[in-house]
């Protein structure tokens, strides 16, 4: 019989303690960086996630990790203690990986916080929301993700297509609104199914892609295309995914009505009757896969009617030679502001009414302050427009008043959730503050 004092047991012992104390001083060490992460957020502001995002159930929780680790994102979960937290909440894109992973169902996706409540239209499992037979997929229903607003279009017109009176009368099966991801998957998946439908885009193929920056990067995943199989993009450019879907509308022959725009539905007998500007459609089912964006948000400021002011950047080199205001806090203003700085001869200031840009992905946040250091970009806190004239700009900012040459403005203050359009149609909308 072997003991301790034995060679053989005596080096096992020692390779256990020896992995043991690997294993603690491994746990250690990540447990100050998730706590150091933690408190930087905290110091910065940046408390409020973007979107959908994790709520852990302390009690459940047993501490695995599993949901740190399946999180594609950088640092968002982390343990602390023993239990699973929340340390980079800006971080969060609400990929909702964490939940899948989680072996003791710990974790719930929510919208909102009590803080920052987030305007989402009730839907049903099936994407049909309180109106019978008109149903909402990606990023309008707060799912903003490429890979989910393709794979809630292509789940939606499978509920759209087992509907009754699909495939018979002389109206629609479905008029899909909106040739973004959600809507080009959608459009596929009828044609799949050999639907009769229309799709109606009022602006150009890509929806919220279409408008990024030129050369931005679009960070997506594989997914399931109908008719076209599994597209393999883990990270790619705007103009490479725009090639992407022209190629697949080309492929296919997907038709769509572009700058088609929607200006009222109605319930008929049957159906729906939807009025556009460019004719009428009668329809047995709506699918919205209209954005969240809706109408850009104003700074309603003396002069803001003048032309040089615009709400959405579409090529940085324009703007050469050039004084530049931005104005906002959220990625896509950040994206905006340095993009512009790295153009020969602008002169660029990004103007935000907050302390801290805490609705922006850290990558963004670092580029600002890179640009900033080296003299680029002049960053503005706790400031906001005041006036507008032919070639200035005056801001506030505390007790006093900026006046700065200008050029050129561009907003980046968010849209206004088409709400009011919703509602006439009796969709119902709810504030999320924290809640699933």
């Amino acid at each position: 019989m072997s003991t301790i004092t034995d060679p053989q047991t005596v080096a096992y012992v020692s390779i256990l303690l020896l992995i043991w104390f690997a294993y603690i001083r491994t746990w250690a060490r990540k447990q100050r960086e998730n706590r150091a992460i933690q408190e930087a957020a905290l110091t910065a502001g940046l408390t409020e996630p973007a979107s959908l995002h994790p709520i852990i159930d302390q009690q459940r929780c047993i501490g695995c990790g599993a949901c740190a680790s399946a999180c594609p994102e950088d640092r968002v979960l982390g343990l602390i203690g023993t239990k699973a937290a929340l340390i980079n909440p800006s971080h969060c894109i609400g990929h909702g990986a964490c939940k899948a992973a989680c072996p003791v169902e710990a974790i719930t996706l929510v919208f909102g916080s009590e803080k920052r409540g987030v305007d989402i239209p009730l839907v049903k499992p099936n994407f049909e929301t309180n109106v019978p037979g008109i149903f909402i997929a990606g990023e309008l229903g707060g799912m903003g993700l490429i890979r989910n607003a393709v794979e809630q279009g292509r789940q939606a017109m499978e509920a759209i297509r087992s509907m009754r009176g699909i495939g018979r009368g002389g109206a629609l099966d479905v008029v899909i609104v909106g040739a973004g991801p959600a809507g080009i998957a959608a459009s596929l998946a009828a044609m799949q199914h050999k639907l009769r439908f229309v799709t109606l885009e009022q602006d150009s193929l890509g929806g919220t892609v279409a408008h990024y920056p030129r050369g931005k990067v679009v960070m997506t995943a594989p997914v399931q295309l109908p008719l076209v199989g599994k597209v393999k993009m883990t990270e790619t450019t705007k103009e490479a995914l725009l090639n992407l879907w022209q190629g697949v509308e080309k492929q296919t022959g997907l038709r769509i009505n572009y700058h088609e725009r929607v200006e009222g539905i109605t319930r008929t007998a049957d159906g729906f009757e939807i009025k556009s500007s460019g004719g009428c459609y009668q329809t047995r089912a709506v699918l919205l896969a209209i954005g969240r964006r809706g109408t850009p948000r104003t700074l309603g400021v003396p002069g803001e009617n003048l032309s040089k002011v615009v709400y959405r950047l579409i090529d940085p080199s324009q703007y050469q030679d050039r004084h530049v205001l931005v104005v906002g806090g959220g990625d896509s203003a950040l994206e905006a502001a340095t993009s512009i700085a790295a153009e020969p001869g602008t002169s660029v200031t990004l103007s935000y009414r907050a302390e801290a840009f805490n609705r922006a992905k850290e990558k963004n946040r670092v580029k600002v302050q890179k640009a900033s250091d080296a003299g680029r970009l002049r960053v503005l806190m706790k400031s906001e427009v005041c006036e507008i004239g032919e070639t200035n700009v005056v801001l506030s900012q505390g007790q006093g008043r900026i006046e700065l040459p200008n050029d050129a403005i561009i907003v980046c203050a968010g849209g206004i959730l088409p709400t009011p359009f919703l509602k006439s149609i009796g969709i119902e909308v709810e504030t999320k503050f924290g809640t699933a």
